[in-house]
């Protein structure tokens, strides 16, 4: 049975039910920092089931707590942020999103995630809130490093569909800086620097990084991979990223991005729940982080379309609002006018035992 917590509009925005698809998902990211026009984050989202998603944009100044007990963090937003948002089943979270000062976050699985045992006597915080909390308090990735090695979270999860949920996550800024964060045996494991530009799921970041330098450009003399295993995506991310031509102009940078993206993305099959880590693509995002602009592309709809961060208002009068991609998939083009209000919704309970 499902569990839930209904907060007002005052309170938690962020429209996020823990343990859900959202949070069970495989993907694909990369970073092209170097390219000399902006830096611009690619991800995919895949799934073994559709995944039917919003764009939502969440204000700043919201109260939220980490619904983890009396040692749960609280926190009000300092930073508006629009969200991709899917749902299923009546489940929904924030999945991957981009703040007011050019801070982009994504979760992925990484089936290896172990955060350790609950502790009531701990600072925590719910897996389903853990990349709105870093989206709404911090502007670049550095201060979201310091606070992660001062002071990390106890991060609590759950079980979904009979999986327990595991993920990692990753920052990005305008700088081009990344952090890379896996909980390992119940400790946060950082991966700090320009240099990490893809990320994928298994095996645990340390063991991609190894495993690269036996491919040909890296290294070693095995030849580029083909399969949609997230090790094979790993090195044909890197590879790709590598070998992007320096762009002529700002369209080619956006076309670049998306030309990797979509090539380490997973074509539609028969779905294998055994094997999370292999499924479908469903959308794309591309987070422009110099220009403030977020791109999203369903693998259903023919239409890149895209949102202008430095023409929202992000202050928390003007509320929580929603551009609809589930009845009105076929938009086209910049949609920033196009968000509409929109009603918070409950937020699932972690696992606490």
């Amino acid at each position: 049975m499902a569990h839930f917590r209904f907060a007002g509009m005052s309170a938690l925005a962020t429209i996020s039910v823990l343990f859900t698809p959202m949070s069970a998902q495989p993907c694909s990211r990369i970073v092209w920092n170097d390219n000399g026009r902006a830096v611009v984050v690619g991800r995919s989202m895949d799934w073994l089931n559709p995944m039917p998603t919003d764009l939502y944009l969440l204000p700043r100044g919201i109260k939220r707590d980490g619904m983890t007990g009396k040692n749960t963090l609280a926190w009000t937003a300092k930073y508006g942020t629009v969200t991709a948002v899917p749902s299923r089943g009546g489940a929904s979270g924030t999945a991957d999103g981009v703040n007011e000062k050019g801070l982009a976050g994504s979760l992925l699985w990484l089936a290896e995630s172990d955060y350790g045992k609950y502790d009531p006597d701990r600072p925590s915080l719910s897996l389903g809130l853990w990349l709105q909390y870093y989206l709404d308090n911090f502007a670049t990735v550095q201060e979201a490093v310091e606070f992660t090695e001062k002071s990390p979270p106890l991060i609590v999860t759950g079980s979904f569909d009979g999986r327990r949920v595991t993920n990692h996550l990753a920052l990005s800024d305008a700088t081009g800086d990344t952090m890379v964060i896996e909980y390992i045996g119940g400790k946060p494991v950082i991966h700090h620097g320009k240099q990490y530009t893809v990320m994928t799921n298994s095996p645990p970041y340390d063991q991609q990084l190894k495993q690269l330098q036996q491919f040909k450009g890296f290294g070693g003399e095995k030849p580029l991979p083909g399969t949609t295993e997230a090790a094979d995506r790993f090195v044909r991310g890197a590879y790709y990223l590598n070998h992007l031509p320096k762009p002529a102009d700002y369209r080619e940078t956006v076309a670049g991005a998306l030309s990797v993206i979509r090539n380490i993305s997973a074509p539609f099959g028969e779905a294998d729940p055994a094997r999370p880590n292999i499924s479908a693509t469903r959308w794309r995002t591309v987070a422009d982080l110099t220009n403030r602009i977020y791109y999203f592309e369903s693998s259903t709809s023919p239409n890149l379309i895209w949102v202008k961060l430095d023409g929202l208002d992000f202050s928390n009068k003007a509320g929580i609002r929603k551009i609809d991609l589930v009845k009105y998939p076929d938009r086209v083009g910049d949609v920033t006018k196009q968000f509409e209000p929109a009603k918070p919704f409950a937020v699932g309970l972690p696992d606490l035992n």
